[in-house]
């Protein structure tokens, strides 16, 4: 059933000694559900509709809505995925589900609840399996998974270089340069002695940046596996929160470097950056990426910046890591969590899950022997550690 009004999220008082009355679950429209999440601390790209139906078409796509009284407290955008022959299904919650208010007082108890409303609905009347994929914490434990652990999912696929790298937005630009890694500073010094100039463009000089992307997968020979076919239904978004924002670094008139940035929520995230062969000796990427932190600082809300991961790439790690800190972290995405109530299910699920898993390694492994295909460098113990 869906809803036709906008949703008013209010903030709550803190908790009392009386209990909290129970959450209602509501499927609502997909238009209603992106306006709505344009408003949620957690929102995310992968959570909004017009994200997910471009880039999994094949998908069925279920936003539900999570309401205590008349406030809306969390939300997660389901995909239910037909497994072959249609003899099961999964249902998927990337990032889900989120809260519509990081610093509610409640929050662990509405993400528990939230996570019972999906386990009972999809994995025990559906008889599905439900598979969640919490976001990177903020500290070493991530009370999201933590908590899907001991309601007993079990533990899934995981990234292969899970760290993302996120920096922390609220510093003055003092504190900021401060926080950098020395290195990471001097880089940033020099680049601001080279007549570099950065600009904030409108969605229409997309193509622009188009431009700048193909030839940089040409020159470096990275393999794209991302989601960079969404951009396009992302920049022609009506709601200017949920819409990113294009940068770009200039020199001697030439466009040099550009980036696609997401703001809705309390984490910007990078998705997309691009460079021509002239930015690397003019360190354009330390410029473009200061400028970036600094309008993100002063004109959104969000409170931090995730660089998102390396693939691998040591090169990346250097960067990312020089730029989260000492004031930003870097933590692991958790593997991927997984509940059936039904024998079935789980053993469709889990067989889907290994086979997947396993076409993906053959596929990285085609990468790496290809003559045309940029190579991985970067050592495990750098994946693994959570700094």
């Amino acid at each position: 059933m869906s809803i036709a009004l906008d949703v008013p999220l209010a903030r709550s008082a803190p908790s009392s000694v009386s209990p909290r009355p129970a959450l209602s679950m509501q499927i609502v429209s997909p238009e209603l559900w992106d306006r709505t999440i344009a408003q949620f601390d957690e929102a995310c790209q992968e959570q909004l509709y017009t994200f997910a139906k471009t880039r999994w078409p094949s998908v069925e796509h279920e936003p539900v809505l999570f309401w205590r009284g008349s406030e809306v407290v969390g939300g997660s955008l389901m995909m239910i995925q037909p497994l072959p022959m249609r003899l099961s299904a999964l249902a998927v919650a990337k990032w889900g589900p989120m809260l519509a208010r990081a610093d509610h007082p409640d929050r662990l108890d509405i993400y528990a609840q939230m996570v019972d409303a999906l386990v009972a609905d999809y994995a025990v009347k559906r008889r599905l399996m439900l598979s969640v994929l919490p976001r990177a914490s903020l500290s070493a434990f991530n009370a999201e998974y933590d908590h899907l652990t001991h309601r007993g999912f079990a533990r899934g696929s995981e990234l292969g270089f899970p760290n993302r790298y996120i920096v922390n937005l609220r510093l003055s630009d003092e504190e900021q340069r401060k926080s950098f890694e020395q290195k990471w500073r001097y880089h940033l010094k020099k680049s601001e002695k080279e007549g570099l100039a950065f600009e904030h463009g409108p969605a229409a000089r997309l193509p622009e940046f188009a431009a700048l992307y193909e030839k940089m997968l040409d020159r470096k020979k990275f393999a794209d596996h991302s989601a960079y076919e969404t951009v396009p239904a992302l920049m022609a978004m009506p709601n200017e929160t949920l819409r990113p924002e294009l940068f770009f670094v200039r020199h001697a008139g030439e466009l040099i470097a550009g980036a696609i940035i997401f703001k809705a929520g309390d984490r910007a995230v990078y998705l997309y950056g691009a460079t021509n062969d002239r930015a690397l000796p003019l360190r354009a990427g330390y410029f473009m990426h200061w400028h970036i932190i600094r309008w993100l600082r002063d004109n959104t809300p969000a409170r931090w910046y995730d660089l998102g991961g390396t693939d691998g790439f040591h090169g990346l790690h250097q960067f990312k890591k020089g730029m989260v800190g000492d004031a930003g972290v870097i933590q692991p995405v958790p593997p991927v969590a997984n509940y059936a109530s039904h024998w079935w299910p789980r053993f469709a699920g889990n067989a889907a899950f290994f086979g997947r898993d396993s076409l993906q390694k053959l596929k990285r492994e085609i990468d790496k022997r290809r003559a045309d295909r940029a190579k991985p460098d970067q050592k495990r113990d750098e994946a693994d550690a959570s700094e």
